[in-house]
Parts: structure tokens; sequence; C-alpha cells
């Protein structure tokens, strides 16, 4: 058996063990296919065992694979640490910061917070990565994240910004063309906006509204977005964010109390990063924009509200 093996050899192993094919891994990791073909090939080779077996849906890792795993990514973890200490170091704020989060707060709540931040600091290059999926940050898919759910890592440096609020809006010309509805069952009768594959935050948000299911809507997305742009062109009524719903065209809150969906949001990075002055930098201009957007949902001179709750 070898016992000098490259990381690169783990790091495409780990690749095919997730995505369950070469391309997939390819693909992840930004390599060719068959250089990931290469590795795994040389990593068996080096073992001196059968790492995958071929199938109709891809690539079976063997018993030898699954077990090697855990080893694999805590290399995995160590290597990202490396990269972590190492971009911590020199002076200034300068360089890449990795950014991850949803959607909608990276297009229509970030923005001007990195503007003020690069104003500050313009050597700062920032990534911003809108998915509404949660990226691992110790494996370094993302520096910092803003994330809707609390995180339990305990590598992770996290603080806690407060609640987004969400609630039923509708454009004013929706209104005035199907009228307003004032009480939930007059709203079961109206174009709902919604969702098209639950999530686990949907799953857990509907139960607070009996009959706000898929079959409800009328008009169906799993994008936020798309979802925010059809209530503001008055397509129907949807859930969104009630500091959102406040720009122009100001949208009308409908049923306060029916729904009033709370979305937790934290600020995180891993702590290696705290050494960072461009992490540094970046997490606390996250934080201190992301209060203040939540502050302003107190503000209620700038709503139009409907009157029936």
């Amino acid at each position: 058996m070898t016992w000098t093996i490259s990381w690169e050899l783990y790091r495409s192993f780990l690749g095919v063990l997730r995505e369950g094919s070469l391309s997939g891994a390819a693909r992840a990791l930004g390599i060719t296919q068959p250089t990931v073909g290469r590795h795994v090939a040389a990593l068996e080779e080096a073992l001196e065992v059968v790492l995958f077996t071929r199938s109709q849906v891809g690539l079976l890792p063997t018993e030898v694979a699954l077990a090697l795993r855990t080893h694999a990514e805590a290399m995995e973890s160590t290597a990202a640490s490396l990269q972590r200490a190492a971009s911590g170091q020199g002076e200034g704020v300068r360089g890449v910061v990795r950014v991850s989060t949803s959607e909608v707060v990276a297009v229509e709540v970030l923005p001007p917070i990195v503007v003020k931040l690069r104003e500050a600091h313009p050597a700062l290059k920032v990534e911003l990565v809108s998915t509404n999926r949660v990226q691992d940050l110790l494996r370094r898919e993302a520096d910092i994240a803003v994330r809707m759910v609390r995180p339990r890592q305990e590598q992770l440096v996290a603080r806690r910004i407060g609640d987004i609020e969400l609630g039923f809006h509708a454009h004013p010309d929706y209104l005035a063309r199907h009228g307003t509805p004032r009480t939930a069952e007059e709203l079961m009768r109206h174009t709902l906006i919604g969702y098209d594959q639950p999530t686990a935050f949907v799953r857990d948000a509907i139960k607070s509204f009996k009959g706000f299911t898929r079959d409800a809507f009328s008009l169906r997305t799993d994008s936020d977005l798309a979802q925010m742009a059809l209530i503001r062109a008055g397509a129907g009524i949807g859930v969104c964010q009630v500091a959102l719903a406040r720009r122009g065209p100001a949208l009308v809150r409908l049923l306060p109390r029916a729904l009033s969906l709370k979305l937790e949001t934290w600020v995180t990075m891993h702590e290696d990063l705290r050494a960072s002055p461009r992490c540094r930098v970046t997490f606390d201009a996250l934080a201190e924009g992301l209060q203040a957007y939540i502050a302003g949902q107190g503000t209620m001179a700038r709503a139009r509200t409907s009157a029936s709750e």
C-alpha cells in the first residue's frame, strides 16, 4: 500500500460519493470527468481496494468506501481550516469574501449593504451566492452565510439579528378588480400564489393557517423572487416579507392576525475566520445592515395595511 496519497484523490473520491457519478463530481469540483476517473482509479490502486461498483443508477460505494468517508471528510475539514487560516493573514481589508444567502435577501436586501461595504473598503471583492440551499461553511462553500435557521455546528460563530416578518399581501390593482378579503374563508376564494414543492419551513409554516396547501394555489412556483414578482404584478395574493411589501409599488397587507410568520435571522461564519480582516468587516457590515432592515419593519407609517384583521 502507498502511504503518500495526494489529498486531491480523496477530494475526488468524496465528490463521487456525494454526487453518485463521475460527471456529477466533476461539475461540483470544477474539474474534468476524466480527471475524476483517474483520481478514483489511482486511489483504488494505492489502497488496493474497490471503492465503487457500476449500476444503472450510477456509481455505488462499496462498504470500504463508506468506511473511509468519515476519515476523508476529516481531511477535507482540515484542508479547509488551513485555507481559512492562510486567507486570514496579511494587512488591510482586501481579497475575496464569499457570502451565501437566500434569493430574496440577495436581490432585495443585501445590495445597499454591499455598496456601503465596498465604499468603505474598495480593495474588498464580494462574491454573493444566491441560493435557498444551506451551504456548508465547514467545507468552505462560503465564508459567511445569512441564514434563516439557527446554526448548530460548534465551529461556527453566529450572531442573531432578529426576526423577519412575513404576511399575506396583494397589489392595490388586484384588490380593486377582485375585492379585499375580510376573513380567511374569503381569502381562500381568491387567486393565491404559492409553492410547488414544499420545503421544511413551508410545511411548518402552513400549520398556522389551515387550507394554505399546494392545491389552494392558482399560481405555483418554488422561486421566492417569482412569487414576489407575481404579487407586485397584481396576479394574486401571496406571502412575502412585510418590509419588502412597503417598497414601491406599495402592497397592501391582508389579515395580519390570520398569518404572521417570523423568520429567525442569523449571520454566521467559521470561527477560524475571526482573525481575517476581510471576513470580520463583512460580518459586521451584514449584521449592522440587516438589523437596520429588520428595525424598519416597525415603521408602520410607510405601510399600506388593510383595516380588516
